[in-house]
């Protein structure tokens, strides 16, 4: 039986990890892909990260995890489905094997929410991105999108248009859901445009994003593509363990405390302003603080 076992191998499970192993803690870290280290991997280029002025999100996260592997942390390549709690807490895993902890942080994480549109996957990296915060200055003085109607797509658009050229910001519907704040910022900036009753039908492009089509028979040439349409957070096999918002994510503080005794949420999974990197790793070492106080407290009322 372990100490603590960590359900994702982010960088917030992977942050965790290395508090919870300098502590001495016996640690399992449970990762859905094989030597993965979460979304992260997925950046094409990362320049928001301290002390790494620019990175690819592959090489970061092989940073993150060879420094967890430093310390000797066991990886087990596995799904987990649901979780248990009798006197220890149980993970259980897709295989049908079950792990034993003592406690758990809870680091799945959360997925992009695709547009599921001809081409998205193809120019994934090449054009198409879901962070506007991550990869915006690829396109610094270029033609950019935004497809969405809520905070996330305004925030972006926003953003976006203090770095590109000209940007996009397209909605199918024709009310926003986001803040009307950050709406009336938008109006008055010259170089956003704003399309709305508008529907994204096929991302098109020789090597890399060039264009995309639209519902209405139109084209827009643009250099890149931001998709901001919400994510969708993996928090399934912590139902009936933890509080949800409305969105599916787990309510913890920045602690990572949840409703259920040593068990603690941390990263993208959990209720959050904004989910980078570096909020995700902040994440995981805040857990990893408030698991310790609660292993050595347990230890203390078991007299050990």
């Amino acid at each position: 039986m372990y100490d603590v076992t960590i359900i994702g191998s982010g960088p917030a499970g992977l942050g965790a990890a290395l508090y919870l192993q300098r502590a001495g803690f016996r640690v399992l870290i449970i990762e859905k892909e094989y030597e993965g280290a979460g979304q992260v991997e997925k950046g094409v280029r990362i320049e928001n990260y301290l002390g790494i002025p620019a990175i690819s999100g592959y090489e970061l996260g092989e940073k993150f995890r060879n420094h967890v592997l430093s310390y000797g942390a066991p990886f087990l390549e596995a799904e987990a489905v649901a979780l248990r709690h009798k006197q220890h807490w149980e993970v259980l895993l897709a295989d049908g094997k079950t792990i034993e902890s003592e406690a758990l942080i809870y680091a799945a994480g959360a997925v992009p929410r695709r547009l599921g549109v001809k081409g998205e996957a193809e120019y994934l990296g090449r054009g198409v991105s879901y962070c506007a915060f991550c990869d915006g200055s690829l396109y610094r003085q270029k033609t950019v999108a935004v497809v969405g109607g809520g905070d996330a797509a305004l925030d972006d658009a926003l953003y976006l248009s203090n770095i590109c050229g000209k940007v996009f910001l397209v909605h199918r519907r024709k009310q926003f859901r986001g803040a009307y704040t950050t709406l009336k910022k938008i109006i008055k900036r010259e170089n956003i445009e704003i399309l709305t009753e508008i529907q994204i039908t096929e991302i098109c492009g020789r090597k890399k994003v060039e264009q995309v089509e639209l519902n209405n028979g139109n084209r827009l040439k643009i250099d890149g593509l931001f998709i901001a349409i919400g994510s969708i957070p993996e928090t399934e096999a912590a139902r009936g363990f933890v509080q949800l918002d409305e969105s599916g994510y787990i309510r913890a503080a920045e602690n990572g405390v949840t409703q259920s005794e040593g068990l603690f949420a941390a990263g993208d999974v959990r209720t959050k302003k904004l989910r980078q990197v570096i909020t995700a790793v902040a994440d995981g070492a805040n857990a990893a603080t408030s698991a310790t106080e609660w292993l050595r407290h347990k230890l203390e009322q078991e007299g050990k």
